[in-house]
């Protein structure tokens, strides 16, 4: 990669906290002009990584590089990035013209300097109409762009998120997710995201880094993270998926030969660093296709369903008792198989993947 085009370096990254580590040496580029997502559970360090990066928390280890400069000697204020946090932070007795332009008159800029490009980031954020009003008067998706365009403001060269939309209800936060993407693509600036939620980053990102226990598990674009993750952690935190015990009985060029519950062989695609002998293989519910019993087919018996409109999902055992959980797209059929049909599941081919635990 050209290292011109990188807007963020994290290098080998070490955060502790006394004797706890949150940061376990972590390292990625972030590019410029990219939407990259942090994702994790709760505690997995991408908040902290976050704070690195803006200068709230000051590294153990490593460095962190922005366009080639070491930021680490600099303080939050004179780094070339700016943040939205969780909580706006909205000043309620000044207009949302006044609480977008409050950082650049402290920054120096004339209060006719600073309205002007106050007034250009509230058109880029459609918030042009409501520059007279106070924050009160509007909704939590109408705040969040007030502050997305004080961020947006002094021009940061990165735009750091931490988690900005998990105060909106659904329908807001799906409404936002698309006004956010399409104001990164105008502007140009690198956008680093926050959040636990896995159809957030999925939608969004052009990239994300998939984080657990203050570890890089494994960085991609979306359908890479979904469609081939690397291990069990990646593969079970996005999204749902059928996590089973199989003998890997060859493992070679990408590509493994495995035994399935019940018997049944098939060939597969393996992560990197996935080995012969016991492991376990991913496969999404929605790759897997119900019909009758056969010998190209697992056993399973059907224990529950659930109806959930756009599709079906069945709860099903193996012969050897395992669980196993099939989504059937809904296309009106009449019968759904109820608890304790027999059925035969067809696991699609390439959708199964021999990962490395």
């Amino acid at each position: 990669m050209d290292r011109d085009s990188i807007a963020v370096d994290v290098d080998k990254v070490v955060k502790r906290y006394g004797d706890v580590t949150a940061l376990h040496g972590v390292s990625m580029d972030i590019r410029e002009g990219e939407f990259f997502t942090l994702l994790g559970p709760s505690g997995c360090g991408k908040t902290t990584l976050l704070r690195c990066i803006a200068g709230f928390e000051e590294v153990s280890g490593g460095n962190i590089r922005l366009k080639g400069t070491d930021i680490a000697p600099l303080p939050p204020h004179k780094r070339p990035v700016n943040t939205v946090f969780q909580q706006y932070a909205l000043f309620p007795h000044m207009t949302v013209l006044d609480n977008v332009s409050f950082g650049l008159r402290r920054r120096g800029w004339t209060d006719r300097d600073a309205a002007a490009r106050s007034r250009e980031v509230l058109d880029q954020v459609q918030l042009s109409d409501f520059a007279a009003r106070k924050p009160a008067q509007l909704s939590g998706g109408q705040q969040q762009r007030v502050a997305l365009a004080r961020a947006l403001a002094p021009g940061p060269e990165v735009l750091l998120l931490d988690e900005p939309l998990s105060a909106l209800d659904l329908k807001l936060r799906q409404a936002v997710r698309v006004e956010l993407k399409q104001i990164q693509r105008e502007t140009g600036i690198a956008f680093v995201f926050v959040t636990h939620d896995q159809e957030e980053a999925l939608t969004m990102s052009d990239r994300i880094a998939v984080m657990s226990d203050g570890r890089v598990q494994q960085i991609g674009a979306p359908r890479e993270i979904y469609e081939a993750p690397q291990n069990r952690f990646v593969a079970d935190f996005i999204g749902e998926t059928n996590l089973l015990d199989v003998t890997a009985t060859r493992v070679e060029a990408g590509m493994a030969e495995i035994a399935l519950p019940g018997g049944l062989t098939l060939t597969c695609p393996a992560a990197p660093g996935a080995a012969t002998g016991a492991g376990h293989v991913s496969v999404r519910p929605e790759r897997i296709a119900i019909g009758a019993p056969g010998p190209d087919a697992l056993a399973a018996t059907v224990t529950d369903h659930v109806y959930l409109g756009t599709d079906i999902q069945l709860h099903a055992s193996l012969a050897d008792g395992a669980p196993i959980l099939v989504r059937v797209q809904n296309g009106g059929q009449d019968s759904i198989p109820m608890a304790g049909t027999q059925l035969g599941l067809r696991i699609e081919a390439g959708a199964a993947r021999l990962l490395a635990d």
